[in-house]
């Protein structure tokens, strides 16, 4: 299994008519995502593009995973964009990439007129689907597969950035490949099962989604974002789509618990998966109530590991003020944690986890200095190369031997489920027109991005601009005008004295 379509080919030799990605409007079998990527790949080879990057823009469809593995077939690699954010912010992506090629539907057909010089339209060639591919384009595909090394790219996943320019991260078929087969083995996935996709496909825990069903022939059932502001609609949902296995953020299960909402309708779940911010243990407590017979695991990790390097499957009752466990390393996946010196601390102290193995991202694209930042050689090792990735995440080792997260290191925080450069939104601030000085800040008792700032300018005029600059998710939910910024001895903003006053 070298590349992700030799997953794909096995799945769909096993298991050509079960389901594979599914919305609330469409379907598909493994057989007809065969097909339909094996049109979109033909139309990019057409185009004689190779080894590129070709953007994908759609809602949360069961149609982007399709168009992921067309892009596969075609020997390039993928980007999925976020079609709801700022059309400004689609372009400074653009632009770090080079890309040209963008695959869409007709919903979005203006917005990729704007952004990309050629598009390929989603009805033009999922119509047709079951047709069979003629003899000398599948001899073409062969040999385009034949020239991919797991060492190619798969696709770029582009996070905030704290310079104010989003960071891609560049992720392998190696990557994949390895991953796929920690998740499905660990979690043992099959391919009667149903997992309800909540992530969006532009963030990474959608991987787990993807590659955990193409590996095991289990289908993706895409839930409409809406459902999750109605949470008995939301379970109704899948009960009628027969979900039975579900990997979320913590705070989309926190509002089935705030509703008590399996009260009222109650889907057959048997593996309960969540990631990306703090599990409360009163929340996840209120579910393990529902389904005490179901597998519940804590998963945690940077996007530049793939999508998880650490994970805790819940062995035990917490107390609604305890803290939980992050776990263990993922087979094939290594960690250190190492102190400032780049030394390994003591057993059961803190320090920062760095990750390393099969499922490390090779670096951020076109970004060699934020690269050699974050992706550094083993200071322990000094007889070979040996990369390391620098997590930012405080982590230590309690007495049963599970490590915990006790904070981060930078000012990268996770919040909705998504990790975000404080300095990004400080960034898009800076323009308001009146804007002196603003630091963004992440209040953590009460879960919400503030942003401080000085100068002649007012809150609604700030909402405005930046409104225009960042996705909702980045957008700050109270904002605190100063009469002027302090600093520290350094000249620098001093973030502790703006938390005091956040505190008072």
């Amino acid at each position: 299994m070298s590349d992700i379509l030799n997953l794909l080919y096995e799945t769909v030799s096993r298991f050509p008519d079960s389901l594979s990605f599914c919305d609330e409007k469409e379907t598909h079998t493994w057989k007809d995502t065969d097909d339909i990527s094996d049109r979109i790949a033909m139309e990019l080879i057409k185009e004689g593009l190779k080894k590129k990057s070709v953007l994908l823009l759609f809602d949360r469809e069961a149609r982007c995973p399709v168009s992921m593995m067309g892009v596969l077939k075609s020997g390039n690699y993928y980007v999925v964009l976020d079609c709801h954010q700022p059309v400004d912010r689609m372009k400074e992506i653009v632009l770090q990439l080079g890309s040209k090629m963008v695959i869409t539907d007709e919903e979005h057909i203006e917005t990729a007129k704007e952004i990309a010089d050629k598009q390929i339209i989603w009805e033009e060639v999922s119509d047709g689907a079951g047709i069979a591919t003629a003899e000398e384009d599948r001899n073409l595909l062969a040999d385009v597969k034949d020239t991919i090394v797991d060492t190619d790219l798969a696709y770029i996943l582009f996070t905030s950035g704290s310079t104010g320019t989003p960071k891609g991260v560049a992720i392998t078929h190696r990557n994949v490949v390895e991953y796929s087969k920690w998740f499905v083995d660990t979690f043992k996935l099959g391919n009667k099962d149903i997992c309800g996709g909540q992530t969006p496909f532009y963030f990474s825990m959608s991987v787990s989604d993807i590659y955990g069903c193409l590996r095991s022939g289990a289908c993706l059932q895409t839930i409409p974002k809406r459902l999750f502001s109605f949470p008995v609609e939301l379970l109704e949902y899948l009960c009628d789509k027969k979900v039975n296995s579900i990997y979320w953020v913590p705070a989309a299960m926190s509002i089935i618990a705030n509703w008590k909402a399996l009260q009222y309708s109650k889907p057959k779940l048997n593996r309960i998966l969540f990631a990306g911010e703090n599990m409360p243990c009163s929340k996840l407590n209120y579910w393990m109530d529902n389904y005490p017979d179901a597998v519940f695991a804590n998963l945690f990790g940077p996007t530049e590991t793939t999508d998880i390097c650490v994970y805790y499957v819940v062995n035990r009752r917490f107390e609604d003020t305890d803290i939980l466990p992050i776990g263990r390393p993922c087979h094939n996946c290594g960690i250190l944690i190492l102190d400032e010196d780049g030394n390994e601390v003591p057993y059961g102290e803190e320090g920062e986890l760095y990750a390393y193995g099969s499922f490390l991202s090779p670096g951020y694209y076109n970004d060699p200095d934020k690269t050699a930042e974050r992706f550094v050689q083993n200071p322990l090792n000094k007889a070979l190369p040996e990369i390391l990735y620098k997590t930012g995440d405080i982590v230590k080792y309690n007495d049963r031997g599970e490590l915990l997260f006790t904070g981060r290191k930078d000012h990268q925080i996770k919040h909705l489920g998504y990790r975000i450069e404080l300095g990004e939104i400080e960034a898009a601030a800076a323009g308001t027109e009146g804007m002196g000085e603003c630091a963004a800040l992440y209040d953590e008792s009460k879960d919400k991005i503030v942003l401080i700032f000085a100068g002649n300018t007012k809150e609604d005029k700030i909402m405005e601009y930046i409104g225009g600059k960042l996705p909702d998710y980045m957008m700050p939910a109270s904002y605190l005008k100063l009469p002027v910024m302090p600093h520290n001895a350094n000249g620098k903003i001093d973030r502790k004295a703006l938390k005091a006053e956040l505190n008072k």
